[in-house]
């Protein structure tokens, strides 16, 4: 169940290194090796494009650096590195996708790009 405040969207999120999930299903990986990160609190930005989570949270996934681009932010245009794919799942949906770094003080964050890789996902109230 998400929860809003003020205007934001808060989900719980659940985040799995991919590459362990395609080791688990070729045999040589327990399924509770996996690494993972559960968040009660993923924020769903509109406004944002990428799926993002802070470097300790990249680094507790073991994901690896593959790319990085000067992106605009509100506090002028920085550089951000791109990570392996992972699995994220909100609300009983799946989705495969890159993960950017943010700043360490910041939350999850859930941008555009997950979003749309949901086929017909809404933020909603299921028990409304």
């Amino acid at each position: 169940m998400e929860t809003v405040t003020r205007g934001k969207v808060l989900v719980p999120a659940k985040i799995e290194n991919l590459y362990d999930l395609y080791e688990v299903g070729k045999g040589p990986m327990r399924p509770e090796d996996v690494r993972r990160i559960e968040v009660a609190d993923a924020l769903v930005d509109t406004g944002a494009t990428e799926f993002g989570m802070t470097m300790s949270m990249v680094a507790h996934l073991g994901s690896i650096p593959f790319k990085h681009r000067k992106v605009r932010t509100a506090n002028g245009k920085v550089v951000i590195h791109t990570y392996s794919t992972v699995r994220l799942t909100v609300q009983g949906r799946e989705c495969h996708c890159d993960v950017m770094e943010l700043p360490g003080d910041v939350p999850v964050l859930i941008g555009q790009v997950p979003l749309e890789l949901w086929t017909g996902w809404s933020i909603r109230n299921d028990n409304a």
